[in-house]
C-alpha cells in the first residue's frame, strides 16, 4: 500500500493515561489510550462523555493523540527478552513440575507481551466513523478508501492469532510429564509465535506508517478564523500564502505543486488567523477528480473557512481563463454560504505582455465570460507578488474577511450553546 505524504505541518503526540493497567510477566505497566468524545478539543485531554455510536465528533485533533507504534521487530525482540527472564513459581521442589511451570509461564508472558500492544493499537486508534468529517475525509483521501480500517483489522487478527497460539502451547507445556518434554514444548511454542509474528507483523509496520502520515497532517483550530486559497493548479496560490502567512509552500511552475493541505498562520492587528493552501481544481466532474482535488473540496465542505479564490488570466498556468471561469462558477455556487474574496494573480504579466489563450474555445463565449477573460470577476483585487502591486490592499481585505469570519464563528457558537441549554 502506498501512503502519500506531502504535508507540511508536524503534530505533537499527546496521549491520555488509562486507569486500568495490564500485568506483564510480574511487572505492571500502564498503557496509554485515546478516548474520542464530543467535548475533546485540540488543546485539551479531558474526557467528559462517551460518544453515541451513531454520532461523529464535532471537534478535531484526533491525530495529535495517536499512540506511539513500535516497529514489529522491536515488539517481538522485547517480548522474547522479557519472556525468557520469567522464573518458575518459588517453592516447587519437583524438577519436572518446576520446568513445566516455568515453560507455561514464559509462553504466557510472551503471548501477553505481544498481544497487549496490539490490543492497545486497536483500541486507541480512532474509529473513522466517529471522527470529525474533515479528519475522516483526510484518512480516506490520504491512505486510500478503506485502507485504514483494513490495517487495523489485520493488527487485530494478528493479536487473535498470538493469543490462540500462546494459549495452545502454554496448555501443552502445563501437561508435560518430564523436564525434557516441557523444554521441547516451550521451544516449539516460542518458535511458532516468533515465525508467525515475523510473517504477519507487517500489519504493525503498516500501522506505524499510517500513524506517521496522520501526525504529519496540518493542525486545524475550528475556533480560529481560516482563510482558504482556492483555484486552478499553478495560478499562484502558494506564492500568495508566502506573502500572507508563515506557511512555506513549494513554488514551482507545474500543476499540483501543492500535494496536500498546507496550514500557515497570519497575525494582523495583533489577532491570529489561519491560512490554508489547497491543491488546484480542474474542470471536470467530482467522479473524475483525483484525491488532491477531493482534499480541497473536503476542506471547503467540512471546515468553517473564508475563501480567497485565485484567478490567473495570463494563460501561463495551464488552465485557460475559460475553463477557470467554469470552475469558478461551479465552486462559488456550491459554496455560496462561505465568505468570499477574489484576486487576480501575476497582474504584472497582464500589464506588460499581450495575452494569447491557445486553449480557448471561442464558440463557448458569452458576455459574462468575455468580461471575465479581460477583467476577472466583479470586485476582484489585482495582485503581483513580484512587484508587490496590490499586496497591501489584499492584506487589508483579507483582514476584514477574517474578522467577519470570526464574528460568524462566534455567532454559530452562541447559537449552539443556546440550543444545548434549551
Amino acid at each position: 500500500m502506498a501512503l502519500r505524504g506531502g504535508f507540511f505541518t508536524q503534530l505533537q503526540l499527546r496521549q491520555i493515561p488509562r486507569t486500568s493497567p495490564y500485568s506483564l510477566g510480574g511487572t505492571t505497566t500502564k498503557y496509554r489510550s485515546l478516548c474520542l468524545c464530543r467535548q475533546v478539543q485540540t488543546t485539551t485531554s479531558v474526557v467528559t462523555e462517551n460518544k453515541p455510536k451513531n454520532e461523529s465528533s464535532t471537534s478535531v485533533g484526533a491525530f495529535q493523540k495517536l499512540p506511539m507504534v513500535m516497529p514489529s521487530v522491536d515488539i517481538l525482540y522485547s517480548a522474547l527478552r522479557k519472556a525468557k527472564r520469567v522464573a518458575p513459581t518459588k517453592g516447587i521442589a519437583n524438577i519436572a513440575k518446576r520446568e513445566r511451570n516455568k515453560a507455561a509461564k514464559q509462553l504466557d508472558a510472551l503471548m501477553k507481551e505481544l498481544a497487549v500492544p496490539l490490543r492497545g493499537y486497536k483500541e486507541n486508534f480512532p474509529n473513522r466513523k466517529y471522527l470529525h468529517p474533515y479528519e475522516g475525509s483526510l484518512i480516506e483521501l490520504t491512505l486510500g478508501d478503506g485502507n485504514y480500517d483494513k490495517i487495523l483489522k489485520r493488527v487485530d487478527a494478528l493479536r487473535k492469532k498470538v493469543v490462540f497460539i500462546g494459549k495452545e502451547h502454554a496448555s501443552l507445556c502445563a501437561k508435560s510429564v518430564s523436564k525434557r518434554e516441557a523444554e521441547e514444548r516451550l521451544n516449539e511454542g516460542m518458535v511458532r509465535l516468533e515465525e508467525m509474528f515475523n510473517r504477519e507483523g507487517k500489519a504493525v509496520d503498516d500501522l506505524l506508517n499510517v500513524a506517521k502520515t496522520l501526525r504529519a497532517m496540518p493542525v486545524v483550530d475550528l475556533e480560529t478564523p481560516t482563510l482558504c486559497l482556492v483555484g486552478a493548479p499553478n495560478v499562484g496560490k502558494s506564492s500568495l500564502v508566502r506573502v500572507l502567512s508563515t506557511g512555506k509552500p513549494e513554488v514551482c511552475n507545474y500543476p499540483f505543486t501543492t500535494r496536500g493541505i498546507l496550514m500557515g498562520h497570519i497575525t494582523l492587528s495583533y489577532q491570529n488567523f489561519q491560512v490554508t493552501d489547497t491543491p488546484g481544481l480542474l474542470k471536470r466532474s467530482d467522479e473524475e477528480r483525483n484525491n488532491l482535488e477531493k482534499l480541497t473540496l473536503a476542506v471547503l465542505s467540512h471546515l468553517p473557512t473564508a475563501i480567497l479564490y485565485v484567478h490567473d488570466l495570463t494563460g501561463e498556468c495551464g488552465t485557460s481563463p475559460s475553463d477557470q471561469f467554469k470552475i469558478y462558477k461551479e465552486i462559488k455556487e456550491r459554496f455560496s454560504d462561505h465568505l468570499w474574496l477574489d484576486v487576480i494573480s501575476k497582474c504584472d504579466l497582464l500589464n506588460t505582455s499581450p495575452v494569447v489563450f491557445i486553449t480557448e474555445n471561442r464558440d463557448d463565449e458569452g458576455s459574462e465570460m468575455e468580461r471575465y477573460r479581460k477583467m476577472g470577476p466583479e470586485g476582484v483585487i489585482r495582485v503581483s507578488v513580484k512587484n508587490e502591486e496590490g499586496v497591501n490592499e489584499l492584506k487589508a481585505r483579507v483582514h476584514q474577511q477574517l474578522v467577519a469570519q470570526m464574528e460568524r464563528i462566534g455567532s454559530q457558537s452562541n447559537k449552539g450553546e443556546a440550543q444545548a441549554v434549551t
